[in-house]
């Protein structure tokens, strides 16, 4: 079991997608989506720049990974089972903008959805190769929790994510998050940021994290 965490500069609810009682990361952080396993957690840290005010060290979300599908599966799927992963960005329901199975895999060249990315961010999505699912997740928004003094070591303040360098901090993570007030499973806030799709500027809402792959190494 392994603990990855990274720092989230704009929470927009689409990376990662907390709604409908499922926590999917299908885009952005590749590098975590290409090796993070069955029953590794990942935990998105707030930014000190966060939209609602300073957020370090505090918590915006965490997920135990249950499943881990390939791109390809999580677009069969969603089409299958989870048609609300799939965006709608002309929808008057926000949630239903923000789906993060923006890839579609049903022709012989992979078309890429309206979504909160664009052509720029295609590469690094599908270098993620895959999308993590899980149920047993906490997710905190704009009402981040602030981490114990003893795990703020987990967090870091570039671009990239910690795995191994985490690893004396696994079973305290766990036992901090288990111990809560908190049910899993449950949203306990709302993203930080909503993207209006109303401005043509602001479509590709993730466009901040668009190189967010090419320093995407475990340290």
């Amino acid at each position: 079991m392994r603990l990855f965490t990274y720092t989230i500069p704009i929470d927009d609810g689409a990376a990662p997608n907390p709604f409908h009682g499922m926590c999917s990361l299908a885009i952005c952080k590749p590098g975590i989506r290409r090796v993070a396993k069955p029953n590794d957690w990942v935990a998105g840290l707030g930014s000190k720049n966060a939209p609602s005010g300073d957020l370090s060290y505090h918590l915006v979300y965490a997920m135990r990974v249950q499943k881990v599908l390939s791109l390809k599966k999580y677009d069969l799927w969603s089409n299958l089972i989870w048609p609300y992963r799939i965006p709608d960005i002309r929808s008057a329901d926000p949630i239903k903008r923000l789906g993060d199975c923006i890839y579609d895999f049903s022709n012989v060249s992979i078309k890429q959805r309206l979504s909160v990315h664009d052509q720029s961010n295609m590469k690094t999505d599908l270098n993620g190769e895959n999308a993590l699912i899980s149920y047993d997740f906490y997710y905190f928004g704009n009402r981040a929790i602030p981490l114990p003094p003893y795990l703020q070591d987990i967090c870091h303040h570039n671009q990239g994510h910690r795995s191994d360098a985490n690893n004396p901090f696994v079973d305290k993570f766990v036992s901090w998050l288990r111990s809560s007030k908190y049910k899993p499973g449950q949203m306990y806030g709302w993203p930080d940021y909503f993207i209006n799709f109303d401005n043509e500027s602001s479509c590709n809402g993730c466009q901040i994290r668009k190189t967010d792959g090419e320093n995407d190494i475990a340290c």
